[in-house]
């Protein structure tokens, strides 16, 4: 493909991806007025109703008009289904359509973080350690409480409490205590043991993503440029790599990127980057992207006729995803989204308070309360998660179900199975093929069926008993762990939270990577390849404790300060 030779564009950043990433580095970077910043988008503008609204997400997610529409591949542990995968496509990206769950992950994560690359800076933080993750995490946020030992105030991220409690997940926190996961106040200081509504990037019962926090109110600069509808279709790059260049893990640098090639308005346009090509485009598609530009793995690049530009093993590799096991319980006597919902006027109402007050059920986020714990008592930090809603359906995109019913979905946080991102043709417009490898170690099985059987506990206990809970799926007559393990195949689905693609990793002495797996440095710098970086939810080299939208904002803000030192 030949670029339009009408076309002419020159920058000194070049950031593929509107999402979270990518308005937080627009934002940052543009703020020198000296800095020519390009953001590119292949989805449309966030100013789509049922985008600000948050229950919206029933109408986002697996909307062509907002999502990527992904499919995995068939896994064989998930009975060999095939399964959607969302990832925004719009501007937000997928915090545009996610369930706007603020959550940082805990302490021990980052301890794995710092392990990983060498750098304890990535460490939580405390009188005891050079960690800044929980500073920044404070200088980002804004939340409801105001300024404190654990929070901060004035940043751009709101964080405010739920605006509707439900009287039937009340009652499930109570049992779960009764089991042994006690009540806290919030899952944000460092060791989420416990069970807590969760917290919320909205604001005023409007969700509030990230282009919200970051790019909307710098929209007006005139250094910072934004295509929207635009698909990055190659990396451009030379093999000119000047010596000032040769920091790092850029110490072997092979190639320079230059610029990136763009399909926009139904032409194909190149645009040049005199400073950085940033790739904020997401698990999925930052490393595809590499490949359709010949940097990956070299016997993959070679299958489907791509020269290769570097071969960088880990491309694509080490996919990481939560893979929850929704549970259904049918109540009685309960208010749920069910039995609100099959009623005309209940709907109306639910209209009418989101309206006029910003409250109720049209504020919900996906999952209202959640719970954490651990598997194995002889674990140091939990390592199951519960997202519970007063709601259920058949699956994802079909009707509520007509009678009242909840949905205790668990999920094991810290997965041994490891998945791939794989070019599936040298065509860029061509999806990649995507295996999340689900419960594929022993490891990831025993812990789906402890969380199954802990799920059993909870419903069982005394505070839920004047609701009836009546198990229909998985079923109570599955009892031995293999009818369970089964089960946890035929009910797994993602939770959407993909990481870990394009690794950060540690270099030795002489400037290579110590693990096969590895394609970035500390900063998120890529390997042999000087002028370019990935910076979004591809750089964690293990996958945190819970929603992932957060360390995508600690990893892009840690990104930008490298960038401008």
């Amino acid at each position: 493909m030949s670029p339009s030779p009408d076309f002419d564009a020159e920058f000194d950043f070049i950031i593929v991806g509107a999402g979270s990433a990518g308005c937080l580095l627009a934002n940052r970077l543009s703020a020198n007025p000296d800095h020519r910043v390009l953001l590119v988008e292949a989805g449309g503008k966030d100013n789509w109703f049922w985008i600000k609204v948050p229950v919206g997400y029933l109408y986002t997610i697996a909307n062509p008009r907002t999502d990527w529409c992904f499919t995995t591949e068939a896994d064989p542990g998930l009975a060999d289904r095939s399964i959607h995968y969302a990832r925004g496509r719009v501007i937000g990206g997928s915090s545009s359509i996610n369930a706007m769950i603020h959550m940082r992950g805990q302490a021990s994560d980052f301890d794995l973080w710092a392990q990983a690359t060498g750098d304890d800076r990535w460490r939580w933080g405390d009188r005891d350690d050079a960690g800044e993750t929980l500073s920044i995490y404070k200088e980002l946020e804004d939340y409801f409480t105001g300024a404190d030992e654990w929070h901060g105030a004035g940043g751009e991220i709101p964080v405010e409490p739920p605006r509707v409690r439900w009287k039937i997940l009340d009652a499930w926190q109570a049992a779960a205590a009764q089991v042994g996961i006690a009540p806290i106040g919030e899952f944000n200081r460092g060791d989420n043991a416990g069970s807590a509504y969760f917290h919320v990037n909205q604001r005023r019962g409007r969700r509030w993503s990230m282009a919200d926090a970051f790019l909307h109110p710098v929209a007006h600069r005139p250094n910072l440029t934004v295509y929207t509808h635009t698909q990055a279709l190659e990396l451009l790059m030379d093999d000119q790599v000047h010596d000032h260049q040769r920091r790092g893990a850029w110490m072997t640098a092979a190639r320079r990127a230059t610029g990136v090639r763009l399909l926009k308005d139904g032409q194909i346009i190149d645009v040049q980057a005199h400073r950085e090509v940033i790739l904020s485009a997401g698990a999925i598609g930052s490393p595809h992207l590499m490949q359709a530009s010949g940097l990956g793995p070299a016997g993959l690049l070679a299958q489907h006729q791509v020269p290769v530009a570097v071969d960088l093993p880990g491309v694509g590799e080490n996919l990481q995803d939560h893979l929850q096991l929704r549970t259904v319980y049918r109540v009685r006597g309960a208010r749920t989204v069910n039995t609100l919902y099959r009623n005309w006027i209940t709907r109306a109402g639910m209209g009418l308070q989101y309206l006029l007050l910003r409250s109720g059920p049209m504020t919900m986020p996906p999952s209202t309360l959640g719970a954490f714990a651990t598997s194995d008592p002889a674990l140091a930090s939990p390592d199951l998660e519960w997202h519970v809603q007063p709601l259920s359906l058949p699956k994802f995109g079909e009707p509520l179900h007509p009678f009242g019913a909840i949905t205790p979905s668990v999920c094991n946080l810290r997965p041994t199975s490891r998945g791939h991102v794989r070019m599936a043709s040298a065509d860029p417009l061509t999806y990649p093929k995507i295996s999340c490898n689900y419960l594929s170690t022993d490891a990831d099985r025993h812990a789906a069926v402890r969380g199954l059987r802990m799920t059993r506990q909870i419903m069982a206990a005394p505070s839920l008993a004047r609701y009836c809970p009546e198990e229909l799926l998985p079923g109570a007559q599955l009892v031995s762990d293999e009818d369970l393990q089964q089960a946890a195949g035929e009910l797994g689905t993602t939770i959407f939270h993909p990481v870990g693609t394009c690794a950060m990793g540690a270099f030795d002495a002489r400037g290579l990577p110590r693990s096969t797996a590895t394609v970035l440095d500390t900063d998120c710098r890529v390997y042999r390849v000087a002028g370019l970086r990935v910076v979004d939810a591809s750089a964690m080299p293990t996958i945190t404790s819970g929603n992932t939208n957060a360390p995508v904002m600690l990893i892009a803000e840690r990104a930008a300060r490298a960038i401008l030192e």
